[in-house]
């Protein structure tokens, strides 16, 4: 998280983000009962997250940055790239609109399922490493009376992970993932048949989140993958964030790599100012070992994500317990020096 908070510094964003930061009261692991199985304070858990660290929902950075830019640059909805060729002077592509722009330089930062990586360096198969796991996440507009107020609390079992959080107002979060073995079954099926299929007997929050869940538009429902790309630049195009190499949530830090690799990106194009692809080549040299890391770190600790038994989650689980020791948290919080 430090790189999105310095990067956001650097941009100015930093006090729009604070205002948006999800501050956890405390985090709770209970059991299919809705019995708790331990909890972590609030103090504690921001001691292990550290001062520089912000909590954000994905789509409140991208307002924040949206409501930057909006008098400055022209944004267009509902259109997508159908085109792009290049040369050395320039990049072109055709809009789904039929209009035909040329710039300097095309960014790929469409995500996972970039049209950019597509059109440019050939089809997602080429890229994607699934991970063997499906995620879902949608609003909730009424908090289960299950979840206390002001909490994140989860759920793991038999392979299956499913956590609430608190987002104040009434509102929570509702965030799903799951091992399976046929991610193709799953992406044809939807969220409104594989998610009941899946939780409908896991019991605590599932059926209060699950009577809630929204239509499919409303539902961000999709394999766990990575894109491993040997390189994120050709020419004048370059890719950012997932479209170039989706760390995935195992690992986290993906929108923190994002921002980051975007203010990064800003200093290489000012540093070669005349040579668009050699600030590419730049940027990726810089920003590359620490995205592969992050993709190692991911495929490393997927088993403990959802894990698969009880001796696995018990592993997974057991830093966290003894954090949730209050002699144990104490000592967290004195060595980080933070006050609750």
């Amino acid at each position: 998280m430090t790189v999105i908070y310095d990067a956001a510094e650097r941009l100015g964003i930093l006090p729009d983000l604070a205002e948006r930061h999800i501050a956890p009261d405390r985090m709770l692991y209970v059991k299919r009962d809705s019995s708790t199985r331990f909890t972590l304070p609030g103090q504690t858990v921001r001691a292990m997250l550290g001062e520089r660290a912000i909590n954000l929902l994905r789509g409140d950075i991208e307002d924040v940055l949206y409501q930057r830019v909006r008098d400055h640059a022209e944004i267009r909805f509902g259109t997508t790239l159908t085109a792009v060729t290049q040369d050395d002077l320039d990049v072109r592509v055709t809009l789904s609109d039929g209009t035909v722009e040329t710039a300097d330089l095309l960014v790929g930062a469409d995500g996972l399922h970039s049209k950019v990586r597509a059109l440019a360096f050939g089809p997602e198969s080429d890229y994607r490493l699934d991970l063997d796991h499906m995620v879902a996440v949608f609003m909730m507009d009424q908090r289960p009376a299950v979840v206390p107020e002001g909490a994140s609390a989860t759920l793991t079992a038999t392979g299956r992970t499913l956590a609430v959080i608190d987002l104040g107002h009434g509102q929570a979060g509702a965030f799903f993932g799951y091992r399976t073995d046929n991610v193709a079954r799953e992406l044809a099926d939807g969220p409104q048949i594989a998610l009941p299929r899946v939780y409908g007997d896991i019991g605590w929050a599932a059926p209060e989140a699950l009577r809630q869940l929204p239509g499919d538009e409303s539902v961000y429902f999709d394999s766990i993958s990575q894109m491993v790309l040997p390189r994120w630049s050709q020419g004048r195009i370059v890719l950012l964030g997932d479209a170039a190499w989706c760390v995935s949530l195992f690992a986290g830090y993906g929108s923190s790599l994002a921002v980051g690799g975007a203010d990064l990106l800003g200093d290489m194009l000012a540093a070669h100012v005349d040579d668009v692809p050699a600030a590419l080549a730049a940027c990726e040299a810089q920003l590359q070992p620490e995205a592969e890391r992050k993709q190692r770190l991911g495929r490393r600790v997927k088993g403990l994500y959802a894990p698969a038994d009880p001796f696995r989650l018990w592993l997974r689980d057991l830093p966290l317990r003894m954090a949730s020791w209050t002699p144990v948290g104490r000592l967290i919080e004195r060595r980080l020096q933070l006050k609750g």
